[in-house]
């Protein structure tokens, strides 16, 4: 007769890659621990999922206890069961991204995060546990999705240049966009409303401030069109294991 106690000897946890964008840099929010394994070292806002919660409850609330944000929408990315990605034993984890406007949220660490930072994507190297890995899966699904969606809408604040935007896309596709060319297909998507404001406080000539025209953009993700952005000379990667500046 099959006994079932030795399948029930497995922890499971959440993981999640918060993207941001700011000052020009694709960011991702990371934590420091101040509890064992890992104390005082870097990593993603993730922890142990409860028995009476699904998967997604446990990521909103992780999410929130370690870092004060919430109401942003989750999306499970992939799974992640390596036999010792866990000093404590076989712990399963599932990673959840989501894509925030930095200046929209306030981050206040607490629980097992003694601190919480925004960290340019091309400056991490290590991370606790596999979470390097996480980030990079992550990163990967992020830069598939730019290219099908204007994501835009959520990283950039509500108003923003089209200066902004195109730098949001050079950072996540690590690409030099021909200015000129980008501008004319932007527009030409219909996809942005124009605010007829400038920007206030600026050394140079203010630009101009546009929106997303939110009922346009549905209707695009509707209809599953492709929003490649990605023309221009590509750079060398900047986010590699070997290649990556130290976060310390």
């Amino acid at each position: 007769m099959l006994t079932l106690d030795r399948f029930f000897k497995s922890a499971f946890t959440v993981d999640n890659v918060i993207f941001g964008f700011d000052e020009d840099d694709l960011k991702v929010l990371l934590i420091k621990r101040q509890e064992d394994p890992y104390k005082d070292k870097w990593a993603l806002p993730g922890y142990f999922v409860k028995e009476n919660e699904t998967l997604d409850d446990a990521a909103v609330r992780v999410l929130e206890e370690l870092t004060g944000i919430k109401d942003v929408y989750l999306e499970q990315v992939s799974t992640f069961g390596d036999l010792n990605r866990h000093p404590s034993g076989r712990v399963i984890t599932v990673a959840f991204y989501s894509l925030i406007a930095v200046a929209e949220y306030n981050v206040l660490p607490s629980s097992i995060a003694a601190e919480a930072e925004w960290v340019p994507v091309k400056n991490v190297k290590e991370l606790s546990f596999d979470h390097l890995n996480i980030l990079t899966s992550c990163y990967q699904r992020l830069k598939r999705k730019v290219r099908i969606e204007p994501i835009g809408f959520e990283l950039l604040p509500s108003k923003f240049t089209l200066t902004d935007l195109q730098h949001l896309y050079e950072s996540i596709l690590e690409v030099n966009l021909d200015k000129r060319n980008f501008r004319k297909k932007i527009l030409s998507m219909n996809l942005l409303v124009d605010l007829n404001e400038v920007q206030e406080g600026v050394a140079h000539r203010p630009a101009r401030l546009y929106k997303f025209d939110e009922k346009k953009y549905q209707e695009f993700l509707a209809k599953g069109l492709v929003f490649d952005l990605s023309e221009g000379k590509s750079k060398k990667s900047k986010f590699n294991k070997a290649n990556g500046d130290l976060y310390a």
